[in-house]
C-alpha cells in the first residue's frame, strides 16, 4: 500500500510523515525505514525506526533511488513501513516524471507487504493521476 502526504513547501509534510512513523512504531510487528535527504529530523524519531540519509550513500537520481529502496528492503524481511521524505529532491524530478518510480513502489509494497508513506511537494490539484490514486 502506498500513501502519500502532499502540499507546497512549507505546509508541514515532513512533520505529518515523522508523526506518522512514530505513532506506526506502537503497532508495528516489522522494521520502519525512513528515508530522506538531510538530518534534520533524525532526532525526532522514535529510535525503533531505521533512519536513512541518503546523501551518506551518494544517490543522486530516480534510478538509483529505486535500487537504494529494494536494496535496504531485501537487508531485512520483515520489514513493515517505508517512510520516504521528499521523494522530488531526492529523485531529482517534477512530480509528473515520476510514474516509473510510483509503478516500482507499488510493485515493491505489493510483493512484500510493505506500506509506504512519502511526501510529495505539489499542490493536490497539481498532483498527476499515478500519484493522485495514493490520496
Amino acid at each position: 500500500m502506498i500513501k502519500v502526504i502532499y502540499g507546497s513547501k512549507g505546509t508541514g509534510k515532513t512533520k505529518q510523515i515523522i508523526d506518522a512513523a512514530n505513532a506506526a512504531v506502537a503497532t508495528a510487528k516489522g522494521h520502519l525505514i525512513f528515508i530522506t535527504d538531510n538530518k534534520r529530523c533524525m532526532y525526532d524519531l522514535e529510535r525503533e525506526i531505521r533512519f536513512i540519509d541518503v546523501k551518506d550513500f551518494d544517490i543522486a537520481g530516480e534510478a538509483a533511488l529505486c535500487g537504494f529502496i529494494k536494496g535496504v528492503i531485501a537487508g531485512n524481511h520483515d520489514n513493515e513501513y517505508v517512510y520516504i521524505d521528499g521523494v522530488m529532491r531526492i529523485a531529482g524530478k517534477a512530480a509528473n516524471e515520476l510514474a516509473g518510480f510510483f509503478y516500482m513502489l507499488d510493485k515493491v509494497a505489493e510483493q512484500n507487504g510493505l506500506t509506504i508513506t512519502l511526501t510529495v511537494s505539489a499542490a493536490k490539484e497539481d498532483l498527476p493521476d499515478f500519484i493522485a490514486k495514493y490520496l
